[in-house]
């Protein structure tokens, strides 16, 4: 594979390796299968002796904030349920497992008494054994049948990645059951000429939630014999379904259910899920059915050594002459480097696509000057590529061909990625719940592992490398979905009435909110009233009114000009802001320049180019209320909560110099806005306020952005999101609320969520916020308090003091009885499995004109900011 160069000053900004091999014994876990561990267990280093000598470099020691040592724990031992087939649990002794582990045994019984059952324990306690056994044994007896299928089971994985690999382990557990269990994996890398076959025959099927509902569900006719047989659905990594893509999904298994009744079959639900705050009732809102919860982790553990790592102030400055620390890319890079020199097989996970691919790139260029064969030993992980490429990772992962992998999420879920060693996490990934799973993706084999967290220059990460107790004695969080928002439900409603038509009967299964849907969409001419049934009335696909990953349309192809290879896909809501013309793209390794983005065709044309800088999107960002649902009073100000219409327009991008960051220039972009409906929490000050904080007018606009800035990047920590998820905006004067006011939005078309969660925690939060911000050791803000890496107005202006005592005055006012919400929030939204939530508005349904369209390009009441002082926004991808 042949890599570009990077230019001159990158190696000067690395630190020097300083590593040596050592070897230390780990006793081996007894209940998983060791023989897929491609390194002798006897050869591995402790991961004690490994974080010692990361740390032995030039000032490297300084940088570990903290060390968590997690000591290891014996697992225990049951009995597999005497329902289970003989025949299967000999087939479980074949492949090295002995004896379940209580939770494995636990979760079975479950299963067989025909209860839906959610097995919530860490990573690598065996949770597929859990819901295989019983399922395994089902499809045995399903197989003695006349027809040789009386039992089927469909298993859901969010990522193609994990299904295709769950597959792999599928087939070599059940090898000694003959021809009796038929794995397949059903999606759209599936060849067309397997798919007949699997229809008709396969019976554990394989697939993900946008096959389920693009391909499976609209051609139901052609499953019948399989869905009359549904004994069991598989819902794997299930917390990952949070938010949008957690209510679409939450949507689609109704409307399985729903099909499975009219052809006899009543499932059961199986779901897997890392430590989560009450699984049970987030699996109760996904399924929309009672589910019970196994969450008392009874496998071994190795030892866990957990560090937080800082990396360094450098001499370099940033916006507004801010301080700026050593990246965390670059930090991770070093460390991905270190540890492959080691022979530490490792993954570095980065939150970017570009980051992991950069990564990728700098350890390649360190190690080739140590070794040029380690070189070809580290590799980038990311979604975009294509499958053939995916899959060749994949493979070279688990043969140990690669020792180090810079990775996306994409890698963070089920994987089988056992024997790795370490992991280097850059950058908090958004949730407590996606650090403890990237943190497990080393040691699954029972043996001791080392985790690392890199900050990057963010407030949130820099709160929490120096407030551990944040990650380490705080309960994961809850997952946040709600199947009742109408931007969801909408399509879902359509999308079932063209399956079969919809009946009063239906109404239940879909939720409350169907009652107020089912006429507007008759309006829009899209349903139509039959007798007693709405029918679904247009030509086109129902199923295609919706994205369920809530990516805002078609994923734009990356082409490249000359040649007209296809090199990847960027997602249509980031390809404003990511394939502008102009913009730099690296995939594989290689670094192109955009030189037109259709988006009528969902085209950006590359050329291969090697420019000194990366580029950064600026936006702008206006919002106006729609419809205030809930309001308290803050001391003389007011915490509210409601619908709001975003609009957005990506309108310029900087060139900023590599690894130094300076600003070479900025460009002009005419790209059309983008119109959102969605949820938002927001919170206005008064005069006597202002006065108390003594803000003047001078400071006022850059003390509501800088508090902007930070509250955004502290949410993460109190509601199940990501900085990326949400957006914000911040005026001296907004001309609906007639005073200055901080708004925070969800960054999904009728809201995810988060907002609503920040509006129950707004103490708790806000409170996080300003201690953040004062403690920070700048003098005027930097990255790791206040500036934001996504503002649309430069970090422009902010002021650092105003906000502090801004949040002071405005804390002193917050009612005593928010605790109580909070309390509530801390659990789970209100409302239980397929009720609304409280205090929610009747919404403003999609307009006529289809679910989806008046969100996109939509003109809105109030123009966007004009640049004015304190006019700020920072705004998610997703518009």
């Amino acid at each position: 594979m042949a890599f570009n160069h990077l230019p001159a000053g990158v190696h000067d900004a690395l630190a020097p390796l300083s590593v040596t091999p050592v070897t230390h014994s780990v006793p081996m876990a007894k209940n998983h299968r060791s023989d897929r561990t491609p390194t002798d267990p006897a050869s591995r280093p402790a991961p004690g002796v490994v974080l010692d000598r990361l740390a032995s470099g030039p000032s490297r020691a300084s940088r570990i904030t903290h060390t968590e040592h997690l000591p290891p724990r014996a697992g225990r031992h049951a009995v597999w349920p005497d329902r289970i087939r003989a025949e299967v649990v000999a087939a479980v002794r074949a492949a090295g497992i002995e004896h379940p582990w209580a939770h494995q045994a636990r979760a079975a019984e479950h299963a067989l008494d025909g209860e839906s059952v959610v097995v919530a324990t860490g990573t690598a306690s065996g949770k597929s054994l859990a819901y295989l056994v019983p399922v395994l044994s089902a499809l045995l007896d399903g197989a003695e049948a006349p027809n040789g299928r009386g039992a089927t089971t469909l298993y859901l994985a969010p990522t193609k990645a994990l299904a295709a690999d769950q597959c792999r382990s599928v087939k070599e557990l059940s090898h000694p059951l003959g021809h009796s269990v038929r794995a397949a994996v059903y999606d759209g890398d599936t060849p067309f000429e397997e798919r007949e076959w699997i229809r008709q025959y396969g019976n554990y099927v394989l697939t993900n939630p946008d096959m389920l509902h693009r391909g499976i569900l609209p051609s139901h006719p052609r499953w019948s014999s399989f869905l009359k047989s549904l004994k069991y659905v598989v819902i794997d990594e299930c917390h990952t379904y949070r938010g949008v893509f957690g209510s679409h999904v939450a949507q689609v298994l109704r409307r399985l259910r729903r099909l499975c009744a009219r052809y006899g079959a009543s499932p059961v639900f199986l779901l897997a899920s890392a430590t989560a705050a009450e699984p049970s009732v987030a699996a109760g809102r996904l399924t929309g059915l009672p589910v019970l919860e196994v969450a008392d982790d009874a496998s071994p553990r190795g030892e866990l050594v957990f560090a937080l790592w800082e990396p360094p102030l450098t001499e370099l400055h940033g916006e507004k002459g801010a301080p700026v620390r050593r990246t965390a890319t670059a930090e991770a890079a070093d460390l991905l480097t270190d540890l492959t020199v080691q022979g530490v097989r490792s993954v570095a996970f980065v939150r970017s696509r570009r980051g992991a691919e950069l990564i990728s790139v700098i350890s390649q260029e360190r190690l080739a000057e140590v070794d040029r064969s380690l070189a070809r030993r580290v590799a980038a992980y990311r979604g975009g590529y294509l499958p053939e490429e995916r899959r060749a990772l994949e493979h070279a992962l688990h043969s140990g061909e690669l020792l180090g992998l810079a990775a996306t999420n994409a890698l963070e879920l089920g994987i089988d990625i056992s024997g790795l060693d370490a992991v280097v996490i850059a950058g908090y990934p958004g949730t407590r719940a996606s650090l403890w799973q990237q943190a497990g993706r080393a040691g699954r084999s029972g043996q001791g592992a080392l985790a690392v967290l890199v900050a990057r220059d963010d407030p949130l990460d820099t709160f929490l490398v120096h407030h551990p107790e944040a990650l380490f004695d705080q309960p994961v969080e809850s997952t946040v979905l709600d199947p009742d928002n109408p931007y969801v439900l909408a399509p879902h409603l359509c999308a079932a009435a063209a399956e079969l038509p919809l009946t009063d009967e239906d109404l239940d299964l879909f939720g409350p909110a169907c009652e107020g849907l089912l006429p507007q969409l008759e309006a829009a001419k899209l349903l139509r009233r039959r007798t007693k049934a709405w029918h679904w009335t247009r030509r086109e696909r129902a199923a295609d009114l919706t994205d369920i990953r809530g990516e805002g349309g078609r994923p734009v192809q990356v082409v490249e000009t000359g040649t007209g290879r296809l090199l990847g896909t960027v997602d249509a809501g980031a390809a404003h802001s990511t394939v502008h013309e102009g913009a730099v793209h690296l995939h594989q390794g290689r670094t192109y320049l955009v030189r037109s983005l259709d988006m009528n065709d969902s085209v950006a044309l590359v050329e291969e180019a090697a420019p000194p800088y990366s580029t950064v999107a600026r936006d702008t960002t206006s919002i106006s209320v729609l419809e205030t649902d809930t309001e308290i009073p803050w001391g003389d100000g007011r915490l509210c909560y409601g619908s709001v219409e975003v609009t957005n327009q990506v309108v310029s991008f900087l060139r900023r110099r590599l690894i130094t960051g300076e600003v070479l220039g900025e460009t002009k972009l005419d790209l059309p806005p983008r119109t959102l409906r969605t949820r938002a929490v927001w919170w206005t000050v008064t005069e006597d306020q202002l006065d108390r904080a003594r803000i003047n007018p001078e400071i006022l606009g850059g003390s509501l952005h800088a508090a902007e800035h930070a509250s955004i990047g502290l949410l993460p920590l109190f509601a199940t999101c990501d900085r990326w998820d949400i957006g914000g905006v911040s005026t001296p004067l907004h001309p609906d609320t007639l005073l200055p006011t901080v708004f925070v939005y969800d960054g999904h078309p009728g809201g995810a969520g988060f907002a609503e969660r920040a509006f129950h925690t707004a103490r708790t939060w806000l409170t996080a916020t300003r201690q953040a911000i004062a403690s920070c050791e700048c003098d005027a803000g930097c990255p790791s308090c206040i500036q934001s890496p996504k503002c649309g107005n430069g970090n422009d202006p902010l002021h650092k003091r105003g906000a502090v005592r801004l949040l002071t005055v405005l804390l002193e006012g917050a009612p005593e009885e928010q605790e109580a919400a909070e309390s509530v929030a801390a659990g789970q939204p209100t409302g239980g499995p397929g009720e609304p939530l409280e205090n929610r508005p009747a919404h403003s349904p999609p307009p006529t004109g289809g679910p989806e369209k008046p969100l996109k390009g939509r003109p809105t009441s109030s123009p966007p900011p004009t640049g004015a002082p304190g006019e700020s926004s920072e705004a998610p991808p997703s518009l």
